[in-house]
């Protein structure tokens, strides 16, 4: 089945109307408004099939669909025998979807024509004790290493799976899809970086004496953009927030999320309480989302990652072998639903971000890339602690996120207001895709968000890949 597109002028006529009435707003959810996650603008509404006989076929960029629990659907890609390509999935249901505290997954595997999966298999599941959360990473085909499946052109069929308990919710997830191509080399692989050429001791966190605004966003595609420093943020129990932040070749992340002290005579226990994630520019995840607990005292949840090096790729470690591009790399916090008895109307929380290390020139690319690169205008708009909206207004950023994989992509003034349409549901003419409407009481507009893109261009991009994913 081909995709189908929708009319979003009137929808976003009125998102920007919104944006221009409340300018520098901060979206602070409430309970029981807490918005989901915002599918990138122009984003293609497809239906996988329920076996690789006829799947709809995919081309680089970004794809929407929907899955049920115990379903498995297939799409199809022509890839010759030079070219890479990343193929992401986020599963985004709803913040009050109800989700199995161990078992609730999505798998995502690339299979060549016999059957044989191209590298590992991505499983993300959740592991915030049953608040539900957007969860992703990637499967790939990658050109050499040691492996002799899913080198020769051909068909080879993205398959995406839904595992559950019987106890978890009956609901579709919304699921959005993502492939990107990354371009050659113009000479060969850097080596994989040696054992001990960097330190595993986590240093201490930031200590900046000023906070500064963040605005995180719903997802990816409107995630809000930090740099090094001390940021402040509002967060709702249930909510995820999304922030990106540019990490160039040979620097890495220390991270912390913090939680405050309860207010006095607030008791309890919450044991997976802030979660803190990271994900790399093709939306594979560096880390599983760290949670800790909660018992009304301050709560913080830390990561640090290895330094970005192409030669990465060649680990077998899923943390060092996620860190091999430079780009927008992605943060999420999630505040477990549970954490209302501490926090009814949300609480601001402190998000400490260390890029460190010097930036160092890339392993030298034979195509333009816009994804996995870091500009000036990439950093400044960062250290300004921009939303996506704002960026796009504002002329000054090149490329925003995962869809602008295009050489030369620049966002127009203007096209940054966020497009939210509620689907309805295909009837008898048998068209098919997910409902994405916003929860009722939830504000339009409220974040910044993902502009449209012009479409993708086909690259050719061999390079020598991991033995594993």
């Amino acid at each position: 089945m081909t995709g189908r597109t929708t009319n979003r002028g009137l929808a976003a006529l009125a998102a920007l109307a919104l944006v221009t009435l409340m300018p520098g707003t901060v979206g602070v959810a409430s309970a029981g408004t807490i918005p989901g996650y915002l599918p990138a603008d122009g984003a293609t509404t497809i239906e996988g099939a329920s076996s690789a006989m006829d799947p709809p076929r995919l081309k680089p960029g970004m794809y929407r669909d929907s899955i049920k629990r115990g379903e498995r659907k297939f799409y199809a890609v022509s890839l010759d025998a030079r070219t890479s390509a990343y193929f992401s999935a986020v599963a985004a249901p709803a913040p009050d979807t109800k989700v199995g505290k161990y078992g609730d997954r999505l798998k995502i595997s690339l299979q060549d024509s016999n059957g044989n999966t191209c590298g590992s298999q991505a499983a993300p599941s959740f592991h915030s004790g049953g608040t539900a959360y957007p969860i992703a990473d990637y499967a790939a085909r990658v050109i050499g290493g040691n492996g002799s499946y899913c080198q020769k052109a051909g068909v080879y069929h993205l398959v995406i799976s839904r595992e559950g308990p019987a106890a978890s919710g009956p609901e579709s997830w919304p699921i959005e899809l993502g492939y990107v191509e990354e371009p050659p080399l113009k000479g060969r692989a850097p080596a994989q970086p040696a054992a001990g050429s960097w330190s595993t001791v986590t240093p201490e966190p930031r200590t900046d004496p000023t906070k500064r605004s963040a605005e995180g966003g719903t997802g990816f595609n409107d995630a809000g953009m930090v740099s090094t420093g001390v940021w402040k943020d509002r967060i709702t129990p249930g909510e995820t927030r999304f922030y990106r932040v540019p990490v160039d070749w040979g620097q890495r992340l220390n991270l912390s999320a913090e939680l405050p002290n309860a207010s006095p005579g607030a008791t309890g226990y919450v044991f997976h309480a802030l979660g803190l994630g990271v994900y790399n520019p093709a939306r594979g995840a560096v880390s599983d989302n760290n949670f800790v607990s909660y018992t009304g005292k301050a709560a913080v949840a830390k990561e640090f990652t290895a330094p970005v090096h192409y030669g990465n790729r060649f680990n077998v470690t899923q943390e060092v072998s996620a860190m091999r591009f430079a780009g927008w790399y992605y943060l999420d916090v999630t505040l477990n639903a549970d954490a209302a008895k501490f926090f009814p109307e949300g609480t601001e929380f402190t998000l400490r971000v260390d890029v460190r290390g010097d930036a160092k020139a890339g392993p030298g690319y034979a195509e333009p890339t816009s994804v996995f690169s870091v500009t000036s205008e990439d950093r400044e708009v960062a250290r300004k602690g921009r939303t996506a909206q704002e960026a796009a207004t504002s002329g000054t950023l090149t490329t925003v996120g995962y869809a602008g994989i295009g050489a030369g992509v620049v966002l127009l003034a203007g096209l940054g207001a966020w497009t939210v349409v509620a689907r309805r549901k295909a009837g008898a003419s048998g068209a098919a895709g997910p409902d994405y409407v916003l929860p009722q009481g939830q504000r339009p507009a409220s974040r910044g968000s993902q502009p449209t893109l012009p479409p993708q261009q086909d690259q050719q991009p061999p390079f020598r890949p991991p033995q594993g994913r």
